[in-house]
C-alpha cells in the first residue's frame, strides 16, 4: 500500500510541474517591453506580419511558436503569447510584447515592466 500512495504521490507531483502549479525553480524577474502600433504590418522575423492586437512576442531565443505566460510581477497580471519575432534589442530586457498583451497585464502606461516568463510549451 505504502509503494501504491508513494507512486501517486510522485505522479501528481510531476503532473502539477508540468502544469505549471509548482514550480521547482522560481522564475527570476525579467524586464519586458512592448511593440507599439507603429510596428503594425511590418513582418516579423518568422516572416508573419505582425499584428500589435494579436497576443505575441519577440524573444532572443525561444523558437518561433513557443508560448510562453508571461506575469506582470507588480500586479500579478498574467498572458499567454506566442513567439513570432526576434529581440528586444536593448540590454537587460529579455521580451517585448505585443500591445495587447502589454494591456492584458497592465504595463503599457509604465512601458517597461518587471516580468516572469514560464514556458508552457515549444
Amino acid at each position: 500500500m505504502k509503494d501504491f500512495l508513494f507512486t501517486i504521490a510522485m505522479w501528481l507531483v510531476s503532473l502539477f510541474l508540468m502544469m505549471g502549479v509548482v514550480k521547482m525553480f522560481p522564475a527570476e524577474a525579467e524586464k519586458a517591453s512592448y511593440y507599439s502600433y507603429e510596428f503594425g504590418g511590418r513582418k516579423t522575423a518568422n516572416g508573419e506580419i505582425f499584428n500589435p492586437a494579436e497576443l505575441t512576442a519577440a524573444h532572443k531565443t525561444l523558437p518561433f511558436g513557443t508560448k510562453v505566460k508571461v506575469t506582470n510581477v507588480d500586479n500579478g497580471k498574467s498572458v499567454i503569447v506566442r513567439i513570432n519575432d526576434r529581440g528586444p534589442f536593448i540590454k537587460g530586457r529579455s521580451i517585448d510584447l505585443s500591445y495587447a498583451a502589454a494591456e492584458k497585464i497592465e504595463m503599457v502606461e509604465k512601458g517597461v515592466a518587471e516580468v516572469e516568463i514560464v514556458v508552457l510549451s515549444a
